[in-house]
């Protein structure tokens, strides 16, 4: 018999979540996406040493201004964390883009954050190696640069690849539009973005929906993340239901 995944309350599903764990947080450039309650309840939580797994190492309330963001004013993200120096180390795929706060910035150049930035293709490919329990994978980005610095590196017909060690979590907090009580989800529009990937890339996951329906009542077709790889839903309050 499957096991009901839905969890009461914002706290009790992120409650495991402990000191030096490391969080896969979907979401990129639009609240659609970003499963800010879970985040809110991280920080109530106080949890130390965590290294955060995002396409984006830091985005704020101005960011959400610029980009004209609805309820900008009120934007969460996991930047609430960094700003609450709970993260000790940040892999993305964007770090910092002039115009925006230089949180991330300013605690990596002051050495209290270490910061692993990626490409977006290399950033998707190792979470994709992790998910698969692959060994590595590889890759061309990076050849000639910075980027090559620690990377084996080998020529396959004449061409130079880098090899890209898998990317896993221990949780991912993933944004969805809704889940039956089995754990499947789906998304709205461009809302879906990381979400699938780091569910099963993760080792535990956790999804903060808008609904939650009877097994059953979503479209087997419209399924983008099975319940095999959710193990939480939570439902977020309505007052903040994109």
């Amino acid at each position: 018999m499957a096991v009901n995944k839905v969890v009461p309350s914002l706290d009790e599903a992120i409650a495991d979540i402990s000191d030096g764990a490391s969080v896969m947080v979907s979401g990129a450039q639009g609240p659609l996406g970003v499963p800010r309650n879970l985040l809110l309840a991280l920080r109530r939580k106080g949890v130390r040493n965590l290294t955060l797994i995002t396409a984006t190492g830091y985005r704020s309330v101005s960011a959400a201004r610029f980009y004209g963001f609805p309820h900008a004013e009120d934007w969460v993200d996991h930047g609430i964390l960094i700003d609450n120096r709970q993260v000790k180390k940040v892999i993305c795929a964007m770090a910092y883009v002039p115009g925006r706060d230089a949180v991330l910035q300013k605690q990596y150049e002051a050495g209290e954050v270490e910061l692993e930035h990626l490409g977006h293709g290399p950033f998707i490919l190792r979470m994709w190696a992790g998910a698969a329990g692959l060994g590595g994978v590889y890759q061309p980005v990076g050849i000639g640069t910075v980027l090559e610095e620690g990377k084996e590196k080998r020529t396959i017909d004449g061409k130079e690849y880098l090899l890209e060690m898998p990317l896993t979590a221990d949780f991912a907090l993933v944004g969805a539009y809704k889940a039956d009580s089995y754990g499947n989800l789906i998304y709205k529009g461009t809302g879906r973005q990381y979400g699938p990937i780091m569910a099963k890339a993760a080792r535990v996951t956790i999804a903060e929906v808008d609904e939650v329906v009877e097994v059953g009542d979503l479209d087997p077709e419209s399924i983008v993340t099975p319940g095999i790889y959710v193990h939480r839903v939570v439902k977020a309050p309505l007052e903040d239901r994109r």
